[in-house]
């Protein structure tokens, strides 16, 4: 068995960061792996938060920075950042010879990691594979489970669904999601330990820290990209009307993230809200801890399904962006109506933060993540089994 088996880990986004941090700190820490990591995409740009600051801040060492994100927002932008990001890639595996790659869920820019990976017969480790949406991440994700060689997915129900795309059994782990390991650490917390507006920032109306607050994350839907900024603002417009306290924080780069900034931009300044503040970032640990202590969260974000309902945090899930994806007992899911969302949000507010669910793991995934590694075989050719 190698001793110091290189891990390299790509990172290409501001949640994917979240996702895997755990992994990087058991990796990082683990006596027979060395870890290479490798920050690329929107995880690069100010305009998205720029999670290359928070990585560094955290202490871990980044190998190398991959520019490869186009202007536009739209499908073609998103087709051909994708293809610089296999040029950008192959080169950076070329020159750091890892043992194994990872590349992280479904995002749309993480299949050139998969593909640049696999075409050099590199081993490539896939997280949260088997997993299903209402998102062009559905199809990237099932492709990273096809290009992969072995798979470590999130819950019993995404392993059943990735042995039956035909993967071996032999390399499909079911290690819990990494994002639990951090919301687990904040489990026994009792209060908001920090002012959001006083670390982060950001802008807008909302000036004091309020006792009772919002947490709004709504992002585009790749094929519904058209429709991105009409519904963001029917959120707006409901979060406007309730005039309840409200954080809301910035998209990710997809098709469509535009219309939907433009929608929260144009909002902004023709309303002028008074009660909600706008982020574009903010450390995941900090970000989790915001969640437990809101009285819900309102959007489209994977946070609602994942953490959230470890949490026990109330979440109003809108639209189809986490179609079919399983969900604990604390989301009510609602299509882009505003009378929907409003009354959705009303009922959440009377539901007690007692719906705790442990189908995305109980918080140990990262240490489960690094052993594997460090003691599974490392294949770069397989057979489908069937």
């Amino acid at each position: 068995m190698n001793k110091n088996r290189k891990i390299c880990v790509v990172i290409t986004a501001r949640p994917s960061y979240s996702r895997i941090k755990s992994v990087l700190t058991a990796i990082k820490a683990h006596p027979q792996l060395q870890l290479q990591l490798v920050v690329a995409g929107s995880a690069l740009l100010d305009r998205y938060g720029n999670a290359a600051d928070y990585i560094e801040r955290d202490g871990f060492e980044i190998n190398e920075r991959v520019f490869m994100v186009l202007e536009g927002e739209n499908k073609t932008a998103m087709a051909k950042t994708t293809g610089l990001g296999v040029m950008e890639l192959a080169n950076v595996f070329y020159n750091l010879k890892p043992d194994a790659v990872i590349t992280i869920a479904d995002r749309f820019e993480t299949i050139a990691t998969s593909i640049a990976a696999a075409y050099q017969n590199i081993p490539l480790v896939h997280l949260q594979g088997g997993e299903v949406t209402g998102n062009i991440d559905e199809k990237v994700r099932h492709a990273n489970t096809k290009l992969a060689d072995i798979h470590l997915v999130a819950s019993e129900d995404s392993k059943e669904r990735v042995l039956k795309l035909g993967e071996n059994k032999d390399f499909v782990f079911n290690t819990g999601c990494p994002s639990i390991d951090i919301a687990h650490e904040l489990l026994e917390t009792k209060i908001l330990d920090f002012n959001p507006i006083e670390k982060y920032g950001g802008v807008g109306g909302l000036e004091a820290m309020p006792k009772n607050y919002l947490v709004v994350l709504q992002h585009s839907v790749t094929h519904e990209y058209e429709q991105a900024k009409a519904d963001v603002s029917k959120t707006l417009h409901v979060i406007n009307a309730l005039e309840i306290p409200t954080f809301w924080f910035w998209p990710n780069v997809d098709a469509g993230a535009d219309g939907t900034s433009n929608g929260i931009r144009s909002f902004r300044e023709k309303h002028n809200p008074k009660h909600i503040r706008f982020f574009k970032n903010m450390d995941s640990t900090d970000f989790l801890k915001l969640l437990k202590h809101s009285q819900c969260l309102i959007g489209n974000s994977s946070v609602g399904i994942r953490e959230c309902s470890f949490l026990g945090v109330p979440v109003v899930n809108i639209g189809t962006r986490q179609h079919r994806r399983q969900r604990g007992e604390n989301v009510i899911d609602v299509t882009y109506d505003e009378v929907q969302i409003k009354e959705a949000i009303l009922s959440q507010l009377k539901t007690p933060k007692n719906k705790r669910s442990t189908i995305y793991g109980t918080g140990d995934s990262g240490r489960k993540i690094a052993d594997i590694l460090a003691t599974v075989d490392l294949p770069f050719h397989k057979t489908i089994a069937y």
